[in-house]
């Protein structure tokens, strides 16, 4: 996998997070977050990161089927954009490779704040300079796709495992993960309540 797209810059000079080493701490301890799960998505990461194109094609299939989710897409003509989608794609096939080999540390949580942001009024279509008629992607919608992009990874799992416990404990810290991910994004969208 290429290990560069436009607009990745988690190993540039980000802005400090706004969460706390402490605060991730909690969120991971209401995920239930384990240093099994660590090692548990290193190994996924073994199995996902050589098919992330094949999971962002059953990603961006399912994305694509529904016009609430394309729509953040949209051009100024409200209308999806190639090239938007595109360039998305590449950053999102390093998310599944970060989220899987990364350390969750200071750098990992300062990127997850940029992520935010670019879901967010805040930074929403600068980053691939996209005249766009959404403004955000509705905060309901990041919630809700933890389910897709988390049931659509066991059967590349099951493919790359043979062993049912540890398919199990790979599936597990997956879900952990993006939804720990998604926790953090939410921030933006409440920052006084979050």
């Amino acid at each position: 996998m290429n290990s560069t797209a436009p607009g990745y810059t988690y190993d540039q000079t980000l802005a400090p997070s706004p969460v706390s080493m402490g605060e991730l701490d909690e969120l991971k301890a209401s995920v239930a977050w384990t240093d099994r799960d660590r090692a548990a998505l290193r190994r996924a990461g073994q199995i996902l990161v050589p098919r992330a194109e094949e999971i962002l094609d059953v990603w961006y299939g399912f994305v694509g089927s529904h016009s609430h989710l394309v729509g953040t897409f949209a051009a100024a003509d409200g209308q999806p954009s190639g090239e938007y989608l595109a360039a998305v794609r590449k950053r999102f096939a390093l998310w599944i490779r970060d989220i899987c080999e990364r350390d969750y540390d200071q750098r990992w949580l300062d990127y997850q704040q940029e992520i935010s942001l670019r879901h967010h009024t805040e930074r929403k279509n600068q980053t691939d300079h996209v005249d766009s008629s959404s403004s955000y992607v509705p905060l309901r919608h990041l919630i809700a796709l933890v389910a897709p992009v988390t049931l659509t990874i066991r059967p590349f799992l099951t493919d790359g495992e043979s062993d049912g416990a540890q398919v199990d404990a790979m599936y597990a810290a997956w879900l952990k993960a993006v939804t720990l991910s998604v926790a953090l994004w939410a921030r933006s969208y409440a920052p006084s309540t979050w």
